[in-house]
C-alpha cells in the first residue's frame, strides 16, 4: 500500500512539473520570433534580466486557449463516458450498486416508508453538539432517530446529547478515530435496516439548513437507484479574515457543484445520507474489490474517510449526488495552524486514497484533478516570483496593458464566483491579492502533502475542537 501511495505522489508531482516545463519551453521558444528585441535591466546591479512589453502573438494565445479547452473537454468527455458506463452496468460482481442492477432487484417490491436515522460521531464536542442536535430536531422533516456516537469523550458531550433528548452510543476501546467509532455504531445498526431505512452521518460541528432532510427523503423516495446524497456546505460566520477566505472558497465549491448538477467529487463528512444497501455492500467488498478490512464500512487506515467511502461507492457503480437544496453550515478553522493541519490531512488523505485504489475509470477524474492542482501550484508560484522579480528589477513600475486587462477579467470572475456570499465576500474577491496569498498557502500545503506521500511518511490525524486543539497520531 505504501508503495502505491509513493507512486501516487511521485506521479502527480512529476507530471505537473513536466507540464509546466513544456509550457515554459513553448513560451521561451516564441520569444525568438518577436519583431522587437526585448529590453533588459540589471537586478541588484549584477543580474541581467530580459523582458518584453509586446503582447503575446495571436498564435500563442490561440494555442494556449486551444490546449486548455481541449484538456477540459477531454476530461469532461471521458468522465461522462465512465459515468454512463457505470450507470448502465449489469455486472453484479464488480458493480453491484449500479442503477440498472439496483432497479432490477427492487422492482415491484414495497419496502415501506422512508425512515431516517442520524449518526453524529463526536469527540469532545460539548460546545457545539447542542446546536447540531437542535438543527436536526427543527427540520421540516424530523429524523426518526438521532444517535450521538460519543467517542472517547472527556467532556460533557454525552450529557448534553442526553439532555437534548437523543440517544447516545459510547464507543468501547476505539483507537481508530471517527472511522472506528462509526464502524462500531453501524455494526449494530445496519443489520436491522431495510431498503428505505436511511442512515445519515453528520459531523458534530455542522448545522443543517431547514429542508435538508425533507429534500433528501423525497429524492430517495423518488429514485430507488440513488445510493447517497451529500450536502453542499458553507462556512460559519466569524473568525475574521481567515474565516472569510474559507467561506469564499466553500462558496465557489458549491457553485461548481451546482453547475455540475450535483455530480459530487466527495460525499463530505459534514452531512451525507446513505441507503443501507450501499453501506452493507461496501463492508462486504472490503478486502476484495475495495481496500480495507472485510466487514468494516469505513476504512480505518485512511486520513479522509469521507473521500475514501466516496471512491468505494463509485467503484461499486453507485449513483451519488449533492443537490443544491441540501445545504449545511460547517465550521471554519480559526487559526492558520489549524487550517494547515486540516488541509494537510485532506490532501494527504486524497493522495493516499488514490494510491490505494490505483488507476480505475472511477478514479480518472480525481487523478486529473490532482494533476490540475499540481500545475496550478507551479503556475501561481511562478507568477508571484516573476512579479517580485519585476519589482526589484525596475526603478519605476512598468505597465503591461494586455496583462492588466487579463487581471481585470480574473478579478471579475473571482467576484462573480462568490456573489452569493454577500458584500464582504465580493470586496475580498475584488482585492485579488489576499485570495492569491491564500491560494499560495493552500498550494504550499499541497506540495507538502505530495512530498510526504512520495517519501512514504506516516500521516497524523489533527482534531480541532471548539476552543482548543487536540493532536493525536493516526493509527
Amino acid at each position: 500500500m505504501w508503495s502505491l501511495q509513493r507512486t501516487a505522489g511521485v506521479l502527480v508531482l512529476g507530471t505537473a512539473a513536466l507540464g509546466a516545463g513544456l509550457i515554459w519551453w513553448s513560451v521561451a521558444d516564441q520569444g525568438s520570433r518577436f519583431a522587437e528585441r526585448p529590453s533588459h535591466t540589471l537586478v541588484l546591479g549584477t543580474w541581467d534580466v530580459l523582458y518584453d512589453r509586446a503582447v503575446p502573438s495571436v498564435g500563442t494565445l490561440a494555442a494556449a486557449c486551444g490546449l486548455a479547452l481541449l484538456f477540459a473537454a477531454g476530461v469532461a468527455a471521458l468522465e461522462r463516458r465512465f459515468s454512463n458506463t457505470a450507470r448502465r452496468s449489469v455486472d453484479p460482481a464488480h458493480r453491484p450498486l449500479a442503477p440498472r442492477i439496483v432497479m432490477r432487484e427492487t422492482r415491484g417490491v414495497f419496502h415501506g416508508p422512508v425512515t431516517l436515522t442520524v449518526l453524529i460521531p463526536a469527540h469532545d464536542e460539548e460546545a457545539c453538539i447542542g446546536a447540531t442536535i437542535a438543527s436536526l430536531l427543527g427540520q421540516s422533516r424530523t429524523p426518526d432517530r438521532v444517535v450521538v456516537v460519543a467517542d472517547n469523550c472527556t467532556d460533557g458531550t454525552a450529557a448534553v446529547a442526553r439532555a437534548a433528548g437523543v440517544e447516545v452510543f459510547e464507543t468501547r476501546g476505539n483507537a481508530d478515530k471517527k472511522a472506528g467509532a462509526l464502524n462500531q455504531a453501524l455494526a449494530g445498526l445496519l443489520p436491522e435496516q431495510g431498503e428505505n431505512d436511511l442512515v445519515m452521518v453528520m459531523d458534530a460541528d455542522t448545522v443543517l439548513d431547514d429542508g435538508f432532510l425533507e429534500s433528501a427523503a423525497r429524492r430517495m423516495t423518488d429514485d430507488r437507484a440513488l445510493m447517497a446524497i451529500g450536502g453542499l456546505f458553507y462556512g460559519e460566520e466569524g473568525h475574521g479574515l481567515i474565516g472569510l477566505l474559507q467561506r469564499n472558497e466553500y462558496t465557489r465549491y458549491a457553485r461548481d457543484l451546482r453547475r455540475r448538477r450535483g455530480r459530487v467529487f466527495v460525499l463530505t463528512g459534514t452531512a451525507t445520507v446513505f441507503r443501507p444497501r450501499a453501506l452493507r455492500r461496501v463492508a462486504a467488498e472490503r478486502g476484495t474489490n475495495l481496500p480495507g478490512v472485510p466487514g468494516d464500512v469505513y476504512d480505518t487506515t485512511v486520513l479522509t474517510e469521507d473521500n475514501e467511502i466516496t471512491l468505494a461507492l463509485k467503484s461499486l457503480g453507485a449513483l451519488v449526488i449533492a443537490p443544491s437544496d441540501c445545504t449545511v453550515v460547517t465550521e471554519v478553522m480559526p487559526t492558520w495552524r489549524a487550517l494547515w493541519a486540516q488541509r494537510l490531512r485532506w490532501q494527504r488523505g486524497a493522495l493516499e486514497n488514490l494510491g490505494a485504489y490505483g488507476v480505475r475509470t472511477q478514479t480518472f477524474r480525481y487523478w486529473a484533478q490532482q494533476l490540475g492542482i499540481g500545475y496550478g501550484a507551479i503556475a501561481l508560484a511562478s507568477y508571484l516570483l516573476l512579479m517580485l522579480l519585476m519589482l526589484v528589477s525596475f526603478d519605476s513600475w512598468v505597465w503591461f496593458p494586455f496583462w492588466l486587462g487579463t487581471g481585470v477579467l480574473f478579478a471579475l470572475e473571482r467576484v462573480v464566483g462568490v456573489w452569493r456570499g454577500g458584500w464582504r465576500a465580493r470586496v475580498l474577491a475584488a482585492l485579488v491579492v489576499p485570495e492569491l496569498l491564500y491560494a499560495l498557502f493552500l498550494n504550499t500545503v499541497y506540495v507538502k502533502g505530495v512530498i510526504d506521500v512520495a517519501r512514504g511518511r506516516q500521516g497524523a490525524w489533527e482534531h480541532v475542537a471548539r476552543g482548543r486543539q487536540v493532536v493525536a497520531e493516526a493509527s
